[in-house]
């Protein structure tokens, strides 16, 4: 047992090797963790700069909401347009957010509404941009690698979760959050010189002419009749609507309900990080063939407990342990769906299939963090939260059964 699981591990990091993944890996290593420099900093100033409970959500859904709107465009463009130039161009202008950010902090003129615009910005780019950006590993490994690749690309995005967070608290101790705003702006051009050399060049699916609005919607419901990818769906979706909150409202349970700084709010964050990390290194070591649903499901219920854990747990020194086991029920639970999706959706609709991801991930987190915000602003950060889990515990009781249960054919979805 122990002998397959080291060959599985052994195999699945020689994918690191080789040329095109290894630096794709790399540049997406370094943009996270300069966005993750950015997540820890922005909450923070905001709240130092006299921002509610429900501005931090509303900063949350500015940043998500555009995903209700746009991804499916943002499907459409990955599945139709040249992936290189759609990256690009909107990675080009959400560079510009954070560089705005520094110099009206360098002139002492930043508000929270000019954050909370930026936010936009950066969400209307990230819902245009990401389902080509999450299309990259599958054109870029073959496909029996996709799985080892999502899984790969999962490790990275945890690690600079403790990366990201370690820098931004040193930085913002030093020299201030401009500081880990520039990290941020600066950590985009490596992405975007690799993005544009790994990427192949031209329209993907034969250079075909954009489909009609019908013909999106019809690749939408191809995605969504089947059973086994619309239980992936609605699992990622509870669990970002619902369990998300506990990071956008991190920093009120850090530094207004525990009394920390800074630092044990970097701490916090890199430990859900690490969390995480420990999540996709165990998804290394499984047999990629392996049917994943059971764990999915199973972990994100765990999510849930976590939150209202969280939501009523009256120690500051449990919190982090309390984010490791979160990081590692939402990675699970989270690239078990994203690894079903694009593996079992045709590749003419594997764009619209991870758009549709993405709208989970990010629409769900959106709308759960400015309800929450309401929610919190109202009851308490502890009844908001213990509310969510709740919830997100009987939603994935019940979704779980269901996706279990799901036909293993898409012959069969109907």
């Amino acid at each position: 047992m122990r002998t397959s699981i080291v060959k599985t591990l052994q195999s699945s990091f020689a994918l690191l090797l080789t040329r095109r993944f290894g630096t794709f890996w790399f540049a997406n290593l370094l943009s996270n963790i300069g966005t993750w420099a950015q997540q820890v900093a922005q909450p923070w100033l905001m709240l130092s700069l006299g921002a509610s409970s429900f501005l931090l959500g509303l900063d949350a859904f500015a940043m998500g909401a555009p995903v209700l709107l746009l991804t499916l465009l943002g499907g459409e463009l990955a599945d139709r347009a040249d992936r290189r130039r759609v990256i690009a161009s909107f990675q080009s202008i959400q560079m510009l957010c954070p560089t705005l950010i520094v110099v009206l902090l360098i002139v002492g003129h930043v508000e929270p509404w000019m954050i909370i615009v930026a936010s936009l910005i950066v969400g209307i780019t990230d819902a245009l941009s990401m389902p080509s950006f999450q299309s990259i590993v599958p054109s870029i490994v073959a496909r029996d690698e996709i799985p080892t690749g999502i899984a790969l690309n999962s490790t990275q995005f945890n690690l600079s979760r403790i990366l990201g967070p370690a820098v931004a608290g040193v930085l913002m101790a030093s020299v201030g959050a401009a500081g880990a705003f520039a990290v941020s702006a600066a950590s985009y051009l490596p992405f975007i010189l690799v993005a544009l050399w790994v990427l192949p060049r031209g329209r993907p699916n034969g250079g075909a002419e954009p489909t009609s609005a019908r013909d999106l919607i019809d690749g939408v419901r191809t995605v969504a009749r089947d059973p086994l990818l619309r239980g992936a769906l609605l699992t990622v979706l509870a669990t970002s609507f619902l369990c998300s909150p506990l990071i956008t409202f991190c920093p009120v349970l850090v530094k207004q309900l525990h009394h920390g700084d800074i630092a044990d709010f970097s701490l916090t964050i890199g430990a859900f990080g690490a969390g995480g990390l420990l999540g996709a290194l165990g998804l290394l070591a499984l047999d990629p063939e392996r049917d994943g649903r059971a764990m999915g499901s199973a972990c994100a219920a765990i999510y849930g407990v976590v939150v209202v854990c969280a939501a009523t747990n009256p120690w500051a020194n449990a919190l982090p342990a309390l984010f490791v086991v979160a990081g590692m029920a939402m990675t699970a639970s989270n690239a078990t769906a994203n690894t079903l999706l694009q593996s079992v959706a045709a590749a003419g609709i594997r764009g619209r299939s991870v758009s549709l991801f993405m709208l989970a991930v990010r629409g769900g987190a959106s709308l759960g963090g400015l309800l929450t915000g309401a929610a919190v602003t109202a009851f308490g950060v502890r009844h908001a939260l213990f509310f969510d889990g709740a919830c997100a515990i009987t939603a994935h009781l019940v979704i779980g059964r269901a996706w279990l249960r799901a036909e293993r054919r898409r012959a069969h979805g109907d």
